[in-house]
């Protein structure tokens, strides 16, 4: 006993006594952590300290403030946004015909152009005094989601103005003769943007560009002005060709010091009509299954006045850091608006067609092979729009997370993939036939570019969320960092003495608390509800804790090697995401008042965030580099293993039940999909609605069947004609019976094509089969 006094006074000595606690802890970490500090080069510091702590500062303190989640304001429409989704959008809706779009006509009819322009489209963030919509977040996001049901290509040539572009730049940043010149003629459709950014050998690692603005004197206007001699070359740019103003980024140098001594001046956004001498809009690209104008731009010893720079000249060498804040827009609305849309058509739709498809005399909805996938449509749908619409909410807060974002970004466009993949498996063939009546085949051949755009899905997930989200979200590492960095070395040494502290208690706590919540399986952790939620709240808080300690250790053990460590980090970033995920279905679950029929969607999603958790805790543990302590780490997150299975067969088949009937909760679900009567989805919706409406009469026959009253081995029509000869059914039922089974036979049929339509070589006929 007297020995363990002792050395708890030598703790506290060393630790209450300033001097002692320097020479002994401080001074030797300092330099330790000078040694692996992680280097930056200048575009991953300023990625870094671009955008928002938000509700991530709170995942990876180790204890959310959960009350703060639920006072973060509940997403909403204003009168003027609703209108125009149920008026501007529907008829917009309504004039597309995608297949034709994207295998006839290779691009939006003239009409739609013309539409898209006169009626705003294109302005929906542009504030009202430049004639804009002045929309929100969340408004642009479901404006997106709604058109991605009918068409993506309109989605996306909808989405690109209103997202990472000139628009965005110029509010954000343009001088007020910026703004006047240009966000007027943008809000009225009479100029169309793009933003040139990826080119040949700059994709993901956008600070690679090869392409360069040197300051020189040239002329413009006939007169002799201080400006940049642009050279570049571009692809994968959407609205390239037929944009008429290009947004561009390209390396700024001045070699002849004629803005001051500094040579490389950095990344730069420029603003330049594509009328404008030198400037090429190249050939078209045509990416998979949409239609949406994308191509190539070039430019060979083009001249600009410096005031072309977005911002201005003193915004020269930070177009890298504005373009890293803007890329919330594409990250946070538009690429998630389209993941939910999967997730809204592919929910409804599918959840018809396993209603009205039979297979042994039962709709395959009911046997559970097919249950398996159709849950996870369901569950996954009901999880893409809560993240849709609680990181759509913190735009509008006027915050950009830019780890928020990117962990949205990649998991929503990953889970669209598993939806559609599942939507495929129920439909079957149904689903690969090309036509009118196919409205699958273009989200699932879709998919492919959401997960590479806005930075490859391997790269958010592998560098950014994690490698990020560690540094800027952790309450003391970035201000270690800084004061490690500090030119006065005793300042600084004294700073990061008083954070390194604060950082051991921060350790110790969450080490002790991960330890007793596997002990107690966080029975005795806080909950801001009680309910069939509380044990869900208990146990994200407990996975946050374990998310803080192994972050510390991570970070002190592998150093900057951690940087190299992908395996690793994405991992960890997995642990962040799925945290975060759960998080907007508690928030959705919450804000729509608890609904009880929400609960199985709730349930099914957060067991499976949890399962993935536990999974990527594992897979940490048992690759980290240092086996003992990813042994001894397993066991102080897990002491008694990992208890979190994936959802529960009940969860399962109680989604299935709300997704195969009419009903509320199927509205809700799948509110954001566009029904066209004159389309596959009319179809398949009035099949679906006149089924169910005879379910009772078919069960009715069934009975009859099994009683053998009726012939088993007959076709419905058939089976129809005897039951109402025996008088089991009478004449109006054998008719609503019928009419419903032609629109089932609409509806499960295909398109067919005359031979040598498709080859063009004789008269359209092609009908349904």
């Amino acid at each position: 006993m007297s020995i363990l006094i002792l050395l708890i006074v030598a703790v506290v000595i060393i630790f209450m006594v300033t001097d002692i606690r320097l020479s002994l802890i401080s001074r030797p970490a300092f330099a330790f952590f000078k040694r692996v500090l992680p280097p930056l080069s200048q575009t991953e510091r300023e990625a870094m300290e671009a955008g928002d702590i938000w509700w991530d500062g709170e995942l990876f303190k180790g204890d959310p403030d959960w009350h703060k989640l639920h006072a973060y304001a509940k997403p909403s429409l204003s009168e003027k946004e609703q209108s125009f989704l149920d008026n501007q959008v529907q008829t917009l809706c309504a004039m597309l015909d995608d297949y034709k779009i994207v295998h006839q006509d290779k691009d939006l009819s003239p009409e739609v152009w013309q539409y898209l322009k006169d009626e705003g489209f294109f302005a929906l963030i542009i504030p009202e005094s430049y004639g804009g919509r002045d929309f929100s977040a969340i408004a642009n996001s479901t404006i997106v989601s709604t058109i991605a049901t009918k068409s993506l290509t309109a989605a996306v040539t909808v989405m690109v103005p209103n997202s990472l572009g000139p628009g965005e730049l110029l509010m954000h940043y343009g001088t007020e003769e910026q703004k006047e010149r240009w966000l007027p003629s943008l809000a009225k459709g009479k100029d169309v943007p793009c933003f040139a950014l990826t080119g040949p050998e700059a994709g993901s690692d956008a600070g690679s560009i090869p392409d360069t603005g040197v300051v020189c004197e040239g002329l413009y206007n006939g007169e002799t002005v201080l400006g940049l001699r642009l050279n570049w070359s571009k692809r994968y740019i959407t609205l390239a060709p037929v944009a008429s103003v290009l947004g561009l980024a390209f390396k700024m140098s001045d070699p002849d010091g004629l803005l001051g001594d500094k040579v490389d001046i950095g990344i730069t956004c420029a603003l330049i009509p594509t009328s404008h001498p030198g400037v090429q809009i190249g050939e078209r690209h045509y990416p998979m299954a949409m239609a949406f104008m994308n191509g190539t731009t070039y430019g060979e010893d083009v001249f600009i006045p410096l005031d072309w720079i977005i911002g201005g000249p003193e915004y020269a060498g930070r177009g890298w850091r504005m373009l890293v804040e803007c890329l919330s827009a594409g990250r946070g609305i538009s690429l998630p608006a389209l993941a939910s849309a999967t997730g809204h058509l592919s929910a409804r739709m599918t959840g018809a067609y396993a209603y009205v498809r039979k297979q042994f005399g039962l709709s395959i909805g009911k046997f559970e092979g097919v249950q398996e996938s159709l849950a996870r449509i369901g569950g996954h749908t009901y999880a893409l729009e809560a993240m849709r619409l609680m990181t759509a909410s913190a735009i509008d807060m006027k915050l950009s997370p830019s780890v928020v974002t990117a962990i949205a970004k990649y998991h929503m466009t990953e889970m669209s993939r598993v939806v559609v993949n599942d939507a495929f498996d129920i439909h079957a063939g149904k689903a690969i036939q090309l036509g009118h009546h196919n409205y699958l085949a273009h989200g699932y051949m879709g998919v492919p570019i959401s997960i590479t755009v806005e930075g490859a899905n391997i790269l958010t997930r592998n560098l950014m969320i994690f490698g990020q989200g560690a540094t800027r979200c952790h309450p003391y590492v970035l201000k270690e960092m800084e004061a490690a960095a500090m030119a006065d070395a005793e300042e600084g040494l004294k700073q990061f003495d008083d954070l390194l502290v604060k950082h051991i208690l921060f350790a110790g706590t969450n080490a002790t608390m991960t330890l007793f919540h596997g002990l107690t399986a966080a029975r005795f952790n806080s909950a801001p509800v009680s309910g069939p939620t509380a044990k869900y709240y208990k146990q994200l808080g407990r996975m946050s804790r374990a998310l803080a300690i192994s972050t510390d250790l991570a970070m002190l053990l592998l150093g900057g090697e951690l940087k190299r460590k992908e395996m690793i980090s994405a991992r960890l970033g997995d642990v962040l995401s799925h945290l975060y995920i759960a998080s907007t279905v508690l928030k959705r679950y919450e804000d729509q008042g608890r609904q009880q029929s929400d609960l199985p969607f709730v349930e099914y999603s957060i067991d499976h965030s949890l399962y993935q958790i536990g999974q990527a805790f594992y897979g940490l543990c048992s690759n980290f580099p240092n086996k003992l302590i990813g042994y001894a780490l397993k066991r102080l997150i897990f002491p008694f293993g990992n208890s979190y299975r994936q959802p529960s067969d009940e969860s399962a088949q109680q989604i299935c039940q709300h997704m195969i009937k009419p009903g509320v909760m199927r509205n809700r679900l799948t509110h954001l999909c566009f029904i066209d009567d004159n389309a596959g989805t009319g179809v398949m919706e009035q099949a679906f609605q006149a089924m169910y409406r005879c379910e009772g009469l078919f069960a009715k026959l069934n009975k009859a069947q099994h009683k053998g009253e009726l012939p088993s081995k007959v076709s419905i029509i058939e089976l129809i004609e005897k039951a109402k000869f025996i008088k089991l059914i009478n004449e109006d039922e054998a008719e609503a019976m019928l009419a419903a089974n032609e629109l089932r036979l609409q509806a499960i049929n295909v398109d067919n094509f005359a031979p040598g339509e498709l080859e063009g070589r004789t008269v359209k006929s092609s009908k349904a089969a």
